[in-house]
């Protein structure tokens, strides 16, 4: 509901959502193009997200970055801005491989490099219009605040 959420409730929500569906568009601020990536979270280490990449991956050489998401259903949106850089600590490397990140690693652990991209804030939408705010949108009519969504700017989503 509009803006009821406290942005704490709706930075978890975007976790869950991330959970659920773990992708991003992420790109350095260098005028490089976005690109999909697979996002790992790891408790211990709030307000990061954790991407395996080829060495020579386009975010491989780190900076200033932006990272898009966008729920499953289309009900939850984020804009991230931060920094990549890469994760140097063996143990949590070793943690946050799996199956699914060796599928794409035909050689293993020697063809991946584990980057981390530290938020430093966010915009976070959440769509969750309510009924009757979607039979405005069927059968027209303008929908109020109270009707709408929930939307948060964030420091923090740990």
């Amino acid at each position: 509901m509009a803006d009821k959420d406290s942005p704490q409730e709706v930075a978890e929500t975007f976790l869950k959502k991330l959970e659920d569906s773990p992708y991003v568009m992420i790109g350095l601020m260098d005028g490089q193009h976005s690109e999909p990536m697979s996002v790992k979270l790891d408790d211990a280490q709030p307000n990061t997200l954790f991407i395996f990449s080829a060495h020579d991956n386009r975010i491989a050489k780190g900076g200033g970055a932006m990272a898009q998401f966008v729920g499953k259903g289309h009900d939850f949106f984020a804009c991230l801005a931060g920094r990549v850089s890469q994760e140097t600590d063996q143990a949590t490397f070793d943690r946050l491989w799996d199956n699914q990140v060796e599928a794409w690693f035909p050689n293993g652990k020697a063809d991946a490099r584990l980057n981390r991209f530290d938020i430093t804030s966010a915009e976070l939408w959440e769509t969750d219009v309510s009924i009757s705010g979607r039979l405005k949108m069927l059968f027209g009519g303008t929908i109020n605040s109270a009707e709408s969504s929930s939307h948060a700017k964030v420091g923090s989503v740990g």
